[in-house]
Order: structure tokens, then sequence, then C-alpha cells
């Protein structure tokens, strides 16, 4: 059996090989995303899979089924119905276009394989509450393909696939690592559309809503860590200590240059071994003071760190406590105060950070349901040690 299969560029084969069972893809228009999903539909199907496409309506399925039926036709024996929009193979898999806007036309039949396509705009109760079972008696695969919109269930989701949780893997790709579009097209593109949409609908970003709290983030994500102090430099830490089921962050600032030079995130240790973690970066970085976050699981790491000699400072975290390092940290960002590094991982966390008013108007901040904020725990400490709670280093 021989077909013509599309030519897939680098990046295509990178998602293509790579046999993580949930896949998530953010890339820009004209990646090439919708090929490659039906490419990977043909290979599944032609397994004895079942397979399902699915877009956000039954419209915008169109783009999928075309390249479904370009390559499903030149396999002998092959079936295409267009009126179900169905492929069915001659070994026995099929794969069927589906659509999101009704989600009870989603349930019941267990599927090998399931690409979401432009899935940010597909409410993640399909996702959760209908998609998610149909693979689990056949242990089935997903790719996620979307270009971003906004911080939804999408964005979570690639948020999870960046720290590599719960068998997922993310990619992002802009328009442009596509070689066959023109780069003048996207030039064009770039001078013609408001900076917003073109970086996200381009460059494929996950663009700051009006509800973001940190702005400027990803300009800021530049550095590469060092894993010791180098001679002369003075450095603070930060710890944001958590239970086995949490993660542990420790962020280490150069305080002269106000640039972040060191993160650790870890979880499912100890206690022992945790704080033989804190311990060695505290003499790698031959550091002054480690500030501790103290609340609760916090406390005993505070004084067990205490106990080993080691000069530790305790912060208390409360709705004002915390108000004021994120404040702190907003303005190093806006004003382009603070470098950090390029960690895939607190950057999300910074990008989805939200903040809410209270019914007294106060303000609160906090990470969206189901996303981490320890990273930016850390880095908020880290970052008041430096540039508002800083009287020690006079000491």
């Amino acid at each position: 059996m021989k077909i013509t299969l599309p030519p897939l560029h680098p990046h295509q084969n990178t998602v293509a090989k790579d046999d993580t069972r949930f896949r998530v893809l953010a890339c820009g228009r004209r990646w090439g995303k919708s090929r490659l999903g039906a490419l990977l539909c043909i290979s599944a199907a032609l397994e004895r899979g079942r397979v399902w496409w699915v877009s956000p309506n039954y419209p915008m399925s169109a783009i999928g089924w075309r390249e479904i039926k370009a390559l499903a036709v030149q396999i002998p024996g092959v079936t295409v119905r267009e009126s179900d929009r169905m492929v069915l193979m001659p070994g026995g898999g099929y794969i069927q276009i589906k659509s999101a806007d009704n989600p009870n036309s989603l349930r019941g039949e267990g599927l090998d394989f399931l690409v979401m396509d432009e899935c940010a705009f597909t409410d993640g109760e399909a996702w959760r509450e209908a998609l998610r079972p149909t693979l689990a008696d056949r242990k089935g695969r997903a790719l996620f393909i979307s270009t971003p919109k906004g911080r939804n269930w999408f964005w979570e989701l690639y948020l999870a696939g960046m720290a590599g949780r719960d068998d997922t893997k993310a990619w992002t790709f802009p328009t442009t690592d596509n070689p066959f579009i023109d780069p003048a097209e996207v030039e064009a593109a770039r001078k013609s559309l408001p900076e917003i949409i073109y970086r996200q609908e381009f460059l494929a970003e996950f663009v700051d809503s009006e509800g973001a709290v940190f702005r400027r983030v990803q300009e800021a994500a530049r550095l590469q860590p060092i894993d010791r102090a180098i001679e002369g430099r003075q450095y603070v830490a930060a710890v944001d200590p958590a239970s086995e089921t949490d993660y542990t962050a420790v962020c280490v600032l150069d305080v002269e240059s106000k640039q972040q030079v060191y993160l650790d995130r870890f979880n499912r240790v100890d206690y022992p071994v945790l704080e033989d973690r804190l311990a060695a970066v505290y003499d790698r970085f031959h550091l002054d003071r480690m500030r501790v976050e103290g609340n609760s699981i916090g406390a005993p790491v505070f004084d067990h760190l205490a106990a080993r000699g080691l000069r530790v400072e305790e912060f208390t975290t409360t709705n004002a406590t915390k108000a004021t390092i994120i404040q702190q940290l907003m303005a190093a960002f806006e004003h382009e105060q603070i470098a950090i590094l390029d960690d895939q991982v607190q950057t999300g966390e910074l990008l989805s950070f939200e903040s809410k008013k209270t019914a007294s108007g106060a303000m609160t901040y906090s990470a969206p349901s189901g996303v981490h904020d320890d990273t930016v725990m850390a880095l908020a400490m880290a970052w008041d040690m430096v540039a508002g709670g800083n009287t020690w280093l006079m000491e």
C-alpha cells in the first residue's frame, strides 16, 4: 500500500514522533497543525483504531475533514462517507468527524485516538466530562491543537504539558517555524494587525488578558541559570515549601543585578531530603539569609533549617503581605527592573496568575484553579528581599 504523504517540516516531525499519551500543540496560523493531526488520525485508523476528530462546531471541522479525505482516498478499500463525515478503513478502523457544540453527542464510545482541533475555542467541559472518559477503557491517546485564546482550559492543559504532568507534553510554535510559509506574508500580517492579535494568532502567545497580574513577563524571561555563586557577587534566596502533593520552589536572586540566577522546583520528597536540597543551595550560593514561607507546612522546614545553623528568615503569608510582595513584583516587571530565567513552568505560572476584587474592595491574588503558584511566591518573596524588605542587607 503506497500513500502519498504531505511533506512534514522538522517541527511537525518532532511532535509526530513523540510517544507521550497527551500532546498539546499551541501554534500560529498556517503552521500546519491540521495537516499533522490528519496524518496521525490516518495512522491510528490504519492500525484498526477508533478515531475521532473533534472541532468546536461542525463548520470549523471542514479543514480537518479535507485533510483527512485527501489522504484516505489513496488507501485501497477505504470508504469515505460524506453524509456523516466518516472514513472506514479496510482493516476495521475508522475516523469520524465530531462537533463539540453538542457535548452529549460525544459520550459513550471508547476511542484509541482523538484530535481536538482549535480546542481553545471549545468549552473545557467537553473534554473533561465527555471526551476524556472515552479514552479510559482503551487507554486512548489525544492530540490537542489550537491557536491560543487567552488563558482558558487549553492554557491550563498547556501548562500541565510544559511541566510534564499527567502524561502530557506541550509545544508552542510560531507561524514562522513552518518553512513552507513565505516570511514576507507573516511580516505583512505583523504590520497590518493589532499587536495583541498578531502575538496570539501568529506568534502563538497566550497574551495577557485584562485580568492578568504580571505583564512583560516574556520579555524578562531571557536568562540561563547558574548552579553556584560567582566570586564577588551577593545572593538572596526564598523558599515556598510544600507538602508531598504540591511543589516546593526555591528562587535565588543576584542582589546587585536584580537578576534571577537559580530556580529549583520539586515535590514528593520527605522532609530530610527537602531540607538537604535547601541547605545545598544555601551553601553553593554562600547565602547570608534565606527566606522561608512559614505558614503551615513551612513551619517545621524553617525550624529545622534554623537548627542546622542556617540564617533563615520567616515570611508569614496573609492577604496583606501577599498583596504587598505581589504588587512589588508587578512593578518590577512593568518597569523592567527584573530579569528572570527562561523557564517555561515559571513563565506559565506568572502569566496565569490572577487578581480578584473582594466585596470590601481589597485585591486578592492567586493562581487559577488547577494551576500552581509556587514559583511565583518564591520569586515574589526573593524580590521583596532585594527591593522591598532588604534592611537586613545593612546589618
